[in-house]
């Protein structure tokens, strides 16, 4: 098959095989239609460049691993050398193409196309395979793995540099959107132009890190969340990482990504193979919307996690360290009424765990807090009707525990005192990294997790990492890492994770594979929250996507929000709360178990529809929501982070609905009506004047809506829109839509 055409969902790849060298993707991005061979050809054919004024004497074009050999000036797709005979001049040629292999790994899914391409270079004695994938929802993954094929005994290894997937873009595709952030600060989005050379984003924090680039989103200018074209990689890796940008001066564009390795970090023994970590990419023509629109479904469509998604009480921010039964029983108790469906104990439960100085590793309950064991705590929880969940920390150590002082080498960077000249190794929130690449601490680790599942009904495992690794192999250690889920998961099915790294500092699809939810951030301040959830979602499904309603005071920020905005912000997600409910009022208890209600019912819709954003005019005010796949329902939000630039804002416009379809949108009101600035209500919105006064009708009560209501099509909710009711600044409005035909 010397061209390959492969498409899906409004997508298409070409594939040019044709002849010894390494193969090259003639188009990636929209769906060209139905092509005859011929036309394929043709189209390869004239995808041939001339040759320009000073360059090679042949067509340069750019293949899937770019080299020195062929002309490539640019970053190259492999690079390594063996130690003694130096780097050579790899020069891959093609062995030979297959179609419908699968890849070796998680089961294929229904309906993908694979191609899978075999190269070779005698003289450097090593070959690469390719596998390519195209999902039904026009999702791309790609993935090499070099094989050393030296056979002489004593042959070196060959020491791996970097092997990198590289996609081509088109020239439109100008600007850049990745993103960057800080602890409790993460997704922040940030853009740039693309000019000649190379715009690379790099992570050396033995994880993703809080200001990982998540996603490298290439695009026609000034696209957004509803329009342009969009081209986007991720890599699907939790270890160290890099993702870039280049424009040539020859003359091409391309998207790259690939591990980061350390040099000496990978040597590939004679006959050993090694996998880089799949790199996902998408296109759309619709914006970054249209990206979440496919690998929203794509990651579902492989996705274990249980649903629906349970109502979760973490003990965090409601007593820290402070552990005893009576206060986690009353907490408990008040989560139950309010309808609480799962109850997490936080740190502090371990032997010792008086602070956050000592104790990690220490895995056994706290015989003094804990003198009967957890099984008091769990069995009150358990009469509550809540099932019971831990925090952990299995990857990290403390120097003050009795782990560490039995076996200082399990610890990265040793714990002896360090000689006069030299440094000490870095604590980092007082605490440093356990080798899980040291076989006798991962089982050590596995034993404990295991044990501690085996005694008590533990239903949900908090898995936290608290710090970078600033010593030994990142890629050891995070291969490491996903051998320990696999076998935690393998011993018992039944128990759900969620992934913790100082907050959102590891949300990738390398962990998600593994996972049930992941901690969106450390912090639970509501207007944080708002941009954290909108860049996070791009590519995970809010049901992953942990959100806790917390105190009026945000213990992060110290920032003081009304509670209908962290209400509102905390309902798309998988939602939770991390609040003492016990110092709580009367009426606020209410008003929570009122929006618990509201989550329950509303679930189904929020984690599996559709995500929709507007692209506002004022970047204070922002619209998102969901719609059902059928769309006949949907939730929206309209939030205003800040003082609005104009007295009368633009109005909501509400996409992603049937355009000839009729809606009814009727706000709903949790936690009191939000806080307007106005002398009157629009005249269709009399519950957006701040008051609950509005009546009520039978429909309403069945939807939780209250006050007015407008019917109107699709199409003139999504162009025309609505008037906005004039929030203050940090408060949300919600609007249920219903189709009524």
């Amino acid at each position: 098959m010397p061209i390959s055409y492969l498409r899906a969902a409004g997508t298409s790849l070409v594939l040019d095989a044709r002849g010894t060298g390494v193969p090259v993707i003639v188009h990636w991005g929209a769906d060209l239609g139905d092509l005859s061979a011929a036309m394929l050809t043709t189209l390869a054919d004239a995808s041939v460049p001339a040759i320009a004024p000073s360059s090679i004497d042949v067509p340069l074009r750019l293949t899937l691993l770019p080299t020195l050999a062929q002309g490539w000036s640019g970053r190259p797709g492999i690079s390594g050398f063996r130690p003694g005979l130096g780097s050579p001049a790899i020069d891959l040629s093609l062995v030979g193409v297959r179609a419908g292999e699968r890849p070796a790994g998680r089961a294929a899914l229904p309906g993908t196309q694979t191609l899978t391409l075999l190269l070779a270079d005698a003289a450097a004695q090593i070959s690469v395979r390719t596998d390519l994938e195209l999902s039904v929802q026009g999702v791309l993954r790609l993935r090499h793995t070099v094989t050393n094929t030296s056979t002489a005994a004593g042959d070196a290894a060959f020491e791996l540099g970097s092997l990198d997937v590289i996609l081509p873009i088109p020239g439109r595709a100008g600007e850049l959107l990745d993103f960057t952030g800080l602890w409790t600060h993460e997704r922040r989005p940030q853009r740039s132009i693309l000019g000649h050379g190379v715009w690379s984003r790099e992570s050396r924090h033995g994880r993703p890190g809080h200001d990982d680039s998540f996603l490298m989103v290439a695009g026609t200018p000034g696209f957004g969340f509803r329009s342009g074209e969009v081209w986007c990689t991720h890599l699907a890796w939790s270890g160290d990482k890099r993702a870039w940008a280049e424009n040539s001066p020859l003359g091409f564009s391309v998207l790259g990504s690939g591990e980061l390795l350390a040099p000496g970090e990978l040597g590939v023994a004679a006959g050993e193979s090694y996998s880089t970590p799949w790199t996902v990419a998408a296109y759309s023509e619709a914006g970054l919307d249209g990206l979440s629109a496919r690998l929203h479904p794509w990651i579902r469509s492989w996705s274990t996690i249980r649903t629906p998604r349970p109502v979760v009480l973490n003990t965090w921010e409601a007593v820290y360290f402070e552990h005893d039964l009576p206060t986690l029983a009353r907490l408990a108790d008040a989560g139950a009424q309010a309808g609480v469906e799962r109850f997490v104990l936080d740190d502090g439960w371990f032997t010792g765990r008086r602070d956050d100085r000592r104790a990690l590793g220490d895995w056994f309950v706290d015989p003094v807090t804990w003198p009967h064991g957890l099984h008091p705590l769990i069995e009150h929880v358990h009469a509550a009707g809540l099932d019971f969940g831990l925090w952990v920390e299995p990857e990290m150590v403390s120097l003050d525990s009795e782990v560490a002082r039995a076996h200082p080498e399990w610890v990265l960077g040793g714990v002896s005192e360090p000689a006069a000249d030299e440094t000490p190794a870095l604590t980092w929130r007082f605490q440093r990294v356990l080798d899980l690449g040291h076989p006798e601490a991962f089982a050590w680790v596995l034993a404990r997790l295991t044990a501690l599942l085996t005694e008590y009904p533990i239903a949900y495992l908090k898995w936290d990492h608290n710090r970078d690794l600033l010593a030994g192999s990142a890629h050891r250690q995070t291969a490491a890492l996903y051998r320990l889920i696999d076998a935690v998961r393998a011993a018992h099915p039944g128990v759900e994770i969620e992934s913790c790294a100082s907050g959102g500092a590891r949300i990738d699809l390398g962990i998600l594979e593994r996972v049930d939810r992941v901690w969106t951030s450390d912090t639970n301040d509501p207007l944080e929250r708002q941009q954290i959830q909108r860049y996070t979602g791009v590519l995970v499904p809010p049901e992953y996507l942990g959100g806790h309603l917390g105190a009026a005071t945000a213990h992060t920020t110290g920032r003081t929000s009304e509670l209908s905005f962290r209400l509102a912000t905390a309902l798309f997600g998988s939602a939770g709360i991390e609040w003492d409910l016990t110092s709580a009022s009367a009426e606020e208890l209410g008003q929570i178990a009122e929006w618990i209600t509201h989550y329950k019912r509303l679930r189904l819709l929020l984690h599996s529809g559709v995500v929709v954003r507007a692209d506002p005019s004022d970047p204070a005010l922002e619209l998102h929501g969901v719609v059902s796949p059928d769309q006949c329902t949907a939730l929206f939000a309209q939030v205003a982070l800040t003082a609005p630039r104009s007295a009368l804002p633009e109005r909501m416009r509400f996409p992603g609905l049937a355009p000839a379809r009729r809606y009814r949108v009727a706000p709903l009101l949790l936690g009191g009506a939000p806080r307007t600035i106005q002398d009157a209500p629009s005249a269709w919105n009399a519950a957006g004047g701040g008051s609950n006064a509005a009546s009520t009708t039978v429909d309403d009560a069945a939807s939780g809506s209250v006050g007015s209501s407008v019917t109107l099509t699709g199409a003139v909710l999504a162009l025309v829109g609505l008037t906005a009711p004039l929030l203050a600044p940090e408060q949300a409005a919600l609007f249920a839509v219903d189709a009524v035909d």
